[in-house]
């Protein structure tokens, strides 16, 4: 019999087939379209995006030049602009302000076949730099409460580039979503003084059947109250609130367990679209302790939301937690590197040495 299960954070309730999950095979995989033509991420095309707000280098190269190793630039055409004032203002019972943010791509790599999964260790830890590097910059605006990291792979979940790349957006509210996980995590540490997650995190472990990977500082598992079949989660096991505040041995650590969850994707769906999201706590002054633990949700783009969902609010996922970790527990991962960088000797490659 199917089960509705409860997100034990926000209160949102799915329902989970647990009768008979549908199994990877089950679902129609989407392969990544290979466009031919001009691409403005390339090493090369500097001149064709707006400039760098910034970049890893090699040593002695230019501005907005080719020699980057990691890149970031405003978005051409942003959700929200970087220049002028809120102004707060109403409309009878509506509200309204001037759409101010930023909005950057993080162009992770200057080669244009080489997805992220694929990537060396120390490339996606430089990546992983670069995103918080930005973050404890754009919190210095005053003018800015959230800051959403998130990547669209494939066109099915949104990517218009094929080039690997992700994206940030400081906006000058906390975003409702974030509210109601802010919200379910004060709750939780007024009647228990813990952290939910903290909490999430040591039942996973005792029972074991959820957990995807497990290493000395992160853990990912399948959610309990999962909304998509095969969505992973990756949280720290030490508690913090803020994504920004991770050093050097952090970005590695991290940059080995993103590579290794998104290799048991590719491995066991056939390199599916996913979307991938940052949660981490408001910045500039958000009222209120920060019980709030930082952690990153990936969901493969394998079913449609469609009215019922938006109609009740309810996800409806055909495939259990449980046996989604089973599935990528057992994945058998490809060695084979595409990325030159893995192609240095042991003592060229740097750990976890990330500036540029």
């Amino acid at each position: 019999m199917p089960e509705l299960r409860k997100d034990p954070v926000i209160g949102r309730w799915v329902i989970v087939s647990t009768e008979r999950g549908r199994r990877p095979s089950d679902f129609g995989h989407v392969q990544i379209s290979r466009k031919s033509g001009f691409c403005p991420f390339c090493e090369g095309h500097e001149d064709k995006t707006p400039p760098e707000v910034y970049a890893d280098r090699k040593e002695g190269t230019a501005r907005n030049a080719p020699g980057w190793r990691v890149r970031v630039v405003s978005n051409k055409f942003p959700a929200l602009q970087i220049e002028g004032e809120l102004k707060r203002e109403a409309e009878g019972i509506y509200d309204k302000m001037n759409g101010v943010g930023a909005h950057e791509v993080i162009i992770e790599s200057p080669l244009h076949d080489l997805e992220l999964s694929r990537m060396a260790h120390a490339r996606i830890a430089r990546v992983i730099r670069a995103i918080r590097i930005r973050i404890s910059d754009l919190s210095q605006d005053r003018r800015f409460r959230y800051i959403q990291v998130f990547k669209n792979h494939g066109e099915a979940a949104g990517a218009s580039l094929e080039h690997s790349h992700c994206q940030l957006v400081a906006t000058p509210i906390v975003p409702r979503r974030m509210v109601d996980e802010l919200e379910g995590v004060d709750q939780h540490y007024a009647l228990k003084e813990r952290c939910i997650f903290c909490d999430v995190i040591s039942q996973e472990k005792m029972f074991e059947k959820r957990i995807v990977n497990e290493t000395s500082k992160y853990i990912a598992v399948a959610p309990f109250a999962a909304r998509f079949p095969f969505e992973t989660w990756i949280l720290p096991k030490k508690h913090a609130s803020n994504f920004e505040y991770g050093d050097p041995d952090d970005d590695w650590a991290l940059a080995g367990m993103l590579k290794d969850v998104l290799s048991r994707l590719n491995a066991t769906l056939n390199y599916p679209p996913y979307n991938f999201v940052v949660h981490s706590a408001p910045v500039n002054d958000w009222p209120g302790p920060f019980h709030f633990h930082w952690h990153i949700e990936i969901m493969p783009k394998l079913t449609k939301v469609a009215g019922f969902e938006w109609g009740t609010g309810f996800y409806i996922n055909p495939t259990p937690p449980e046996e989604a970790a089973a599935f990528l527990r057992d994945a058998k991962l490809d060695d084979e590197s595409i990325d030159p960088e893995d192609k240095k000797s042991p003592s060229d490659k740097e750990h976890p040495n990330t500036e540029g």
